[in-house]
C-alpha cells in the first residue's frame, strides 16, 4: 500500500517542481515560510493544507535537505532574475509615470 492509498499526503514531482500531491503548493512555498521561522501550524493555515500535508512536506525536506535546498536556491534565483528583468523593462515607464504632475512615484493620484 502506498502513501496515497493510506490517506497520507505525499510529495510528487510536477512541472513546478517538488509538490504536495493533490495541491499546487510546492515545497519551495513551504521553504519560504520555514526560512521566515514560521511554525508548522501557521504554515498549514497560510497555505490551507492539512496537518498530514504539512507533515509530509516537512518530513521530505528533513529527509532530503541537500536536494530541496539546491532546488529552492534555483527557484529563488529564477525569481530574482525575473524581478530584475521586469524592473529594467519597466524603468522608463515608471519614470514617465513619476513625471506626470499630481501623481506619486507609483502613478496613482492622491
Amino acid at each position: 500500500m502506498d502513501a496515497s492509498s493510506a490517506g497520507q499526503a505525499e510529495i510528487i514531482r510536477t512541472e513546478r517542481g517538488l509538490t504536495i500531491a493533490g495541491t499546487r503548493i510546492t515545497l519551495y512555498d513551504v521553504m519560504d515560510y520555514l526560512t521566515a521561522d514560521y511554525p508548522a501550524k501557521l504554515i498549514r493555515e497560510k497555505l490551507c493544507l492539512t496537518e498530514a500535508q504539512v507533515n509530509a512536506a516537512l518530513s521530505y525536506i528533513e529527509t532530503h535537505p541537500a536536494e530541496v535546498e539546491a532546488e529552492y536556491q534555483q527557484v529563488l534565483q529564477l525569481a530574482e532574475d525575473d524581478r530584475q528583468y521586469w524592473e529594467e523593462r519597466n524603468r522608463e515607464h515608471f519614470a514617465r509615470l513619476a513625471a506626470i504632475p499630481g501623481t506619486g512615484s507609483r502613478g496613482y493620484s492622491y
